[in-house]
């Protein structure tokens, strides 16, 4: 690969933010080098790329830096347009999966972070909201999902790289908390839609193995949940 073509991608490997852009990558076939980050000890060059928010994910490509998952990910599908694409070509059905991420980052990342950093009612309330926001996202993927006939793997795109990112975990989020997100019972449809999504290559690539994913969570609750009652 030519030097001014090449990918670096600065993430942390249980950051979903960082997830989606490793999805992303690995779904269009772009070659990259990946860059772990200890978020606790951050290196000069991502404090340089990212003097804003001095989070992972950051792209970089050409030599600049992009920042914000969710930008990237639009980056990406511009900027390589051979492959397949992340947002739909239509601009209706673009705007829908443009909606339907923002839905899922902003009302479901915190209030399911909530639940792993919580106890007792604080824990309940917070999973009581988890539900309520999946019942809206069960509802709005009838009909999305219901416009695209095709398969999960050619149907992949932004949509599924943001929930697959924060709900691909299932079996970690399960052992750690002792209970579901996407509970079958209660999202039929979600749960199918997950279990296609878990089984796309490009999602098998970037999952991690289970007892680590578990690890981390378990380190992630203990600590939220010593700062809460040192409080």
């Amino acid at each position: 690969m030519a030097e001014q073509d090449k990918v670096i991608l600065h993430g942390m490997w249980a950051s979903p933010y960082a997830k989606r852009v490793e999805l992303a990558l690995n779904f269009k076939g772009i070659p990259y080098e990946y860059v772990e980050e200890d978020l606790r000890n951050k290196s000069e060059l991502l404090l340089k790329y990212n003097p804003v928010h001095k989070k992972v994910p950051v792209l970089v490509h050409n030599g600049k830096a992009i920042a914000e998952s969710m930008v990237i990910l639009e980056y990406i599908d511009e900027t390589w347009k051979d492959g397949p694409k992340l947002l739909p070509s239509d601009s209706y059905r673009r705007a829908q999966a443009r909606f339907w991420s923002s839905f899922i980052q902003d009302q479901l990342m915190e209030a399911s972070f909530l639940v792993v950093k919580t106890d007792g009612e604080a824990q309940q309330k917070a999973v009581e909201q988890v539900y309520e926001k999946l019942n809206v996202v069960e509802d709005g993927m009838k009909s999305y999902l219901a416009e695209r006939n095709a398969s999960t793997e050619s149907n992949f795109g932004i949509v599924e790289i943001v929930f697959c990112a924060l709900f691909g975990p299932y079996k970690a989020h399960e052992e750690v908390l002792g209970m579901k997100f996407i509970v079958p019972e209660k999202f039929p449809l979600l749960f199918s839609w997950l279990m296609a999504i878990v089984e796309v290559e490009a999602v098998k690539k970037a999952t991690p193995p289970h007892e680590k994913t578990v690890g981390i969570l378990q380190l992630f609750r203990q600590s939220a949940l010593k700062s809460s009652a040192a409080a």
